[in-house]
């Protein structure tokens, strides 16, 4: 045996090693680069059971991105919520396994890791469940967790990174925790806006969008009587107008409350111009229909909050206040390869 073939052998034979070292160990990213808060952002709330680790995150990135999880592996979480489009979609409904239409638009899940209830109605109350109801969903995943263990289960990779994760073979809470993991990641705060109100560079918005956010924060309009805080929401659940008669209950459809018809949990703006079409159901397809749908006053549902009034915004006016919308917009955030496969 020569020797250029005895160094090809112990190549060959060392590659697996390399490949699956360096899989695990993800050189370059750390768990305090994953979930470095920006400036302005509060600690965000984690469980005693799920504390992060890179291992997690890992298996939590590689289950986002798996088609098994659906009956016919066809469709992913990743599928309708996409990083360049800071976790949205571009659809009005998403369309699941088998091509079934969906029923609710697909929201952002930027700084999803804050919020304190999950789903447009409200009716998932930690990250970690929320996973189970596009499973069932017979429009989404259209399959349920017993067979997406069982499916996963034959594969190796995910056997050796459930122990490596959670110190337990590959089951619900091992999927559930680490999707979670790698979704309370999905931290944006890194937009122009930030830059002018945190760091207090008074060049990084122009003259429209400073006007636009003076006009947001005012008691005239009223816009941040509910997009309010670092997140721009304050996650309560509201019926803005859209329509005099909903096909969607809304937040009743939990509580059996009338008084809940028709409303929905308030979304954050941030990347509110990367996430089109817009409402629970997408039926509005720019920013500019959005703020003449404020300015309106909406339609008088019997629910509609009573901060949504006519406003009689001007059109520079309206102009100003999608220009400041369009400043939430984080790039760094829909652009970072760590999120991607």
């Amino acid at each position: 045996m020569t020797a250029l073939l005895r160094y090809i052998i112990i190549l060959v034979l060392l590659l697996p090693v390399c490949l699956y070292s360096c899989k695990k160990e993800q050189p370059g990213v750390t768990g305090a680069d994953i979930m470095q808060l920006p400036k302005g952002f509060p600690a965000m709330p984690e469980p005693e059971n799920n504390r992060f680790s890179l291992q997690r995150w890992t298996l939590g990135k590689q289950l986002f991105y798996d088609k098994r999880l659906s009956r016919n592996n066809t469709v992913s979480c990743g599928s309708c919520h996409h990083a360049a489009l800071a976790f949205s979609d571009s659809l009005a409904f998403s369309t699941g396994d088998g091509n079934a239409p969906g029923t609710s638009n697909a929201p952002s899940l930027a700084n999803i890791g804050y919020h304190p209830y999950f789903t447009r109605a409200g009716g998932v109350p930690t990250l970690e469940m929320q996973v189970l109801v596009p499973v069932q969903e017979h429009n989404e995943f259209n399959t349920n967790m017993i067979d997406i263990v069982n499916k996963l289960s034959a594969d190796p990779a995910y056997t050796r990174q459930a122990q490596e994760a959670y110190n337990r073979p590959l089951d619900a809470f091992v999927i559930t925790r680490a999707l979670a993991q790698f979704e309370r990641s999905f931290i944006s705060g890194n937009s122009a806006f930030d830059d002018y109100f945190n760091n207090g560079n008074q060049a990084a918005l122009n003259e429209s969008e400073k006007r636009g956010y003076a006009l947001f924060i005012s008691s005239r309009t009223n816009c941040s009587g509910c997009h309010s805080g670092f997140n721009f929401t304050n996650y309560a659940f509201e019926n803005n107008g859209l329509y005099l008669l909903y096909s969607d209950s809304g937040r009743m459809r939990f509580t059996q409350l009338p008084d809940d018809r028709a409303k929905f949990k308030v979304p954050s703006l941030r990347n509110i111009a990367l996430t089109a079409p817009y409402m629970h159901d997408g039926s509005i397809n720019s920013l500019e229909a959005v703020v003449e749908h404020y300015n309106s006053g909406g339609q008088a549902h019997p629910n509609k909050s009573g901060l949504v009034q006519p406003l009689h915004l001007t059109s520079r006016e309206k102009e100003d206040i999608v220009n400041f919308l369009k400043s939430l917009s984080d790039y760094s955030f829909t652009r970072d390869q760590k999120f991607k496969l």
